[in-house]
């Protein structure tokens, strides 16, 4: 695990901006290993994301608010700062379908994904048996018709229990509540099985087949209180043929939500993702 801190940065766009970070980092001995920057000039924004080790760093990260405060303000800054020595606490919530649930699984055994994983939440029992093997705690909490209060009241105590940073819904098929995203703005990742905003909603390979598509897509998002509509993470495809038929599309659909969700959240986790308005950058 590296030991570095993040800062990520938005404001309006004007100069000195990068200066002003980077002498402030400069007077402390920061190291920087990594640093990147976006403009969006309609909107006339600035978008920074800096990395530095903390070995050799004089600046108590205690203190770093209130020193950094005065070029916050200069710049009008909305900020965070992060440690990569922290690990993120993820939450896996899942309900039938377990390829994207086993892919996580496997990248967070093998290291590909630094963080926590300190429990799975399903709606049904079929995934228990992958908990068992990667020995992470298994919680079902069913969602009968005109129960889902009652059933996200207790979810929502697992996570608060568990100090969860991250939900991630790796085919959780259930739509989440306003209540709950709120709790965890955008900090719930979901995989849709389309190319948004083709085909939201239920069964999009049914009707991308019954529309003869020539390219099927997954795409992870941020989810909001509105189905299918958050800030876009990642997003990938393959094309397919007359050929191809219904099963076909859900197999190679299945391979491309496995990648699509594990960048996201790796890139999360990574805190290498600045969200504004509807849209997200992704720092290399």
């Amino acid at each position: 695990m590296k030991n570095t801190a993040v800062l990520l940065v938005t404001c309006p766009d004007r100069k000195g901006i990068v200066a002003g970070v980077s002498d402030f980092l400069y007077r402390h001995d920061a190291n920087i290993l990594h640093a990147d920057q976006h403009q969006d000039a309609e909107r006339g924004l600035f978008l920074m994301r800096v990395e530095w080790e903390l070995p050799g760093f004089t600046l108590d990260l205690a203190e770093f608010p209130r020193r950094f405060a005065p070029i916050a303000d200069r710049f009008d800054m909305r900020w965070r700062l992060e440690r990569s020595d922290q690990p993120v606490r993820v939450a896996l919530f899942v309900s039938k379908y377990d390829h994207c649930l086993m892919d996580l699984l496997y990248r967070h055994r093998t290291g590909e994904l630094t963080c926590d994983i300190p429990l799975i939440v399903a709606n049904h029992p079929d995934a228990e048996r992958w908990a068992k093997f990667y020995d992470v705690p298994f919680h079902v909490i069913p969602v009968p018709a005109g129960a889902k209060a009652e059933a996200e009241r207790q979810q929502l105590a697992l996570l608060a229990e568990h100090k969860i940073d991250l939900v991630v819904m790796a085919r959780y098929m259930q739509v989440l509540s306003g209540e709950f995203v709120r709790a965890f703005p955008h900090r719930v990742i979901n995989v849709h099985h389309s190319f948004l905003p083709a085909f939201v909603g239920a069964k999009p390979y049914h009707r991308a087949f019954e529309r003869g598509v020539k390219l099927i897509g997954a795409t992870s998002h941020y989810a909001t209180e509105d189905l299918d509509e958050g800030p876009i993470i990642e997003q990938d495809v393959v094309r397919i043929s007359h050929r191809d038929g219904l099963e076909d599309l859900l197999e190679k659909g299945r391979d491309l939500e496995k990648v699509v969700l594990s960048r996201a959240v790796r890139w999360h986790i990574d805190h290498r993702i600045l969200v504004y308005d509807r849209k997200t950058v992704i720092f290399d």
